[in-house]
Parts: structure tokens; C-alpha cells; sequence
């Protein structure tokens, strides 16, 4: 009876720790998507402001709300290397303003051919290709200059940062992936070929919102690693998470328009794995991810957290 009693008593433990985590986690992500939020309105050009319709457009894309994982991320890991969120705002905004750039342009006739984005049309459809393609030229231009506004800690400098978002948005880089991706449609897919689209379209941005924050925080060259090799891992769990999203999920609980991977033939990890691997290889994935966040210790739990709630999201 004693050690039934125990066990019982463990298990609340544990359940009492879990709703903790879960809360303070909740608790975080509200203060700090208000901070993100508040600094990605003022970091574009009000609507009005001429020419006011490519205003409109780029804060239509910029300002439609998604799960700001990039910006929340670039913000956890400078408090994990002992800086705070507010310092890595203008990298955190840099990089949602690169992500929002990207997503514009993906979604056009000539890409992807999306027409709903986050619940909402697509750029194109509400603003039309041309202003579509612009605004994302903008976004991409000014993330720049708002990154310029960042002043890292210790180590490094404004032109560390630059060098950094750059590479990671170029050619060799989130551009790369793009090109890989469109090139491999309709070929049979290889595994070579499946984790180099999604390291480089998904993860090197991811990678690079890390080692941002951890810049601007000014953390050793074993912190930034670290959370480089936190940040590969994670973008491969939340890029497999995302493809078994877009292969069970409808369109209005993702947002975005379901099953359209599949239609377009593109490689995804449940075309290749099934969705039984896919999901174990997620799992470890995030698994790896946790793991490599060992050297931060109680600082590092917020990442730690993040990964784990994005294993579970559903859209």
C-alpha cells in the first residue's frame, strides 16, 4: 500500500511540474510576443505613408500575427547567455521581417501558388503579384537596417550580425533550400536530398535567430555553437512536425492550404518516411535538440520548453 501510495505521489509531482512548465511557459511566450509585437509595428513604415499601398502590403504580411517562432527564439537565447529580450529586439525583428519576405514570395503564382496564408489571402491575391513581390524586396531591404539598430555584447560587432542574417537568408541559405525545393518537385526523392531543402530552407534561419540572440547578449563561442547545433535539430523537428500537419490537418484548422505538398510533389518527410517514422523522427529530433542545451542549465529552459510545445502544436 505504502509504495502504491508513493508511486501515486511521484506521478502528482510530476504532473504538478508539467502544469508549472507548461505555465511559465505560457506566462513568457504572452510578455514576450508583446514586445515582438509592439517592435514589428514600428519597425516598418505606417500604412499610410506613401506610396501607401506598398505600405499596406508589407505590414499586411509583416503585422498578420503566425507563430513568431524566429523572433521568440532570437529573444530566448539571449536571456539563456545572460542578456535580456528587449536587447535582441532589432535582430528578433530583422529575422520575422526575413521570414515574412520569404513567405511572400513563396506563396506566389511562379513558387508555390498559395492563396491563404495564416487564415488570410495571400499577398498576391489581396494586393496582386507585383506589389507582392515588392513588399517582399522591402521587407527584405529594411530587416537590415532595423538589425543595425542592435548593439551586441562582448564579442561582436553590427557587422557580425549582418554577416550572419545574410548567409543564412542567401543564396547558400534559406535561397538555397528554395531552389533545391522547386528543382526537386516531381523527382523521385532521395533522403540526401530531403534534409538538404529543409536544413537550409527552414533551419538556417532558425539557426541564425539563435545565434543572433546569443550575439546580442554577447555569449561565448561554446554558447553560440551550442545553440547552433540546438537550432539544426530543432528545425528539422519542427520542419518533419510541419509536414505531418500538411498531410493530416484541413486548411482551416492550419490556415493555410492543407495537402498542397503532395499535390505539387513536392519531397516531404511523410512522402518519404510515412507518417509513423516521420513522427520517431521528430521525437528524436527534438529529443537531440533538448539535448544539446545541457551547458545552460536553468537558463536554457525556456528553449528547452519551446521545443518540446512545438513537437505537440497542430497547426
Amino acid at each position: 500500500m505504502k509504495r502504491k501510495v508513493a508511486a501515486a505521489s511521484r506521478r502528482l509531482t510530476k504532473n504538478d511540474k508539467r502544469r508549472d512548465a507548461a505555465s511559465t511557459l505560457t506566462a513568457w511566450l504572452k510578455r514576450t510576443r508583446t514586445l515582438v509585437e509592439k517592435s514589428l509595428r514600428t519597425a516598418v513604415p505606417a500604412a499610410a505613408t506613401k506610396p501607401a499601398t506598398i505600405h499596406r502590403a508589407l505590414r499586411y504580411s509583416l503585422l498578420s500575427g503566425g507563430k513568431r517562432l524566429r523572433p521568440l527564439l532570437c529573444c530566448a537565447a539571449s536571456e539563456a547567455c545572460g542578456g535580456t529580450a528587449r536587447s535582441a529586439l532589432p535582430a528578433a525583428c530583422a529575422v520575422e521581417m526575413i521570414h515574412a519576405y520569404s513567405l511572400i514570395h513563396d506563396d506566389l503564382p511562379c513558387m508555390d501558388n498559395d492563396d491563404l496564408r495564416r487564415g488570410k489571402p495571400t499577398s498576391h491575391k489581396m494586393f496582386g503579384e507585383g506589389i507582392a513581390v515588392l513588399a517582399g524586396d522591402a521587407l527584405l531591404t529594411a530587416a537590415f537596417a532595423v538589425l543595425a539598430a542592435a548593439q551586441p555584447r562582448a564579442l561582436y560587432h553590427g557587422s557580425d550580425l549582418v554577416i550572419e542574417l545574410a548567409r543564412a537568408a542567401g543564396s547558400r541559405g534559406l535561397i538555397a533550400g528554395q531552389v533545391a525545393d522547386l528543382e526537386a518537385e516531381g523527382l523521385q526523392p532521395s533522403e540526401p536530398a530531403l534534409y538538404f531543402i529543409h536544413a537550409a530552407k527552414t533551419g538556417l534561419l532558425l539557426r541564425a535567430s539563435l545565434k543572433l540572440g546569443a550575439m546580442c547578449a554577447g555569449g561565448t563561442k561554446a554558447q553560440v555553437a551550442a545553440l547552433d547545433r540546438f537550432g539544426f535539430a530543432l528545425g528539422l523537428a519542427f520542419q518533419i512536425q510541419d509536414d505531418i500537419l500538411d498531410a493530416t490537418q484541413s486548411a482551416q484548422k492550419l490556415g493555410k492550404t492543407a495537402g498542397k505538398d503532395a499535390a505539387a510533389g513536392k519531397i516531404t518527410f511523410p512522402a518519404f518516411f510515412g507518417l509513423e517514422k516521420s513522427s520517431a523522427l521528430a521525437e528524436g529530433w527534438t529529443s537531440e535538440a533538448i539535448a544539446s542545451l545541457q551547458s545552460f542549465g536553468p537558463r536554457g529552459e525556456t528553449l528547452r520548453a519551446l521545443a518540446a510545445d512545438l513537437l505537440q502544436r497542430e497547426r
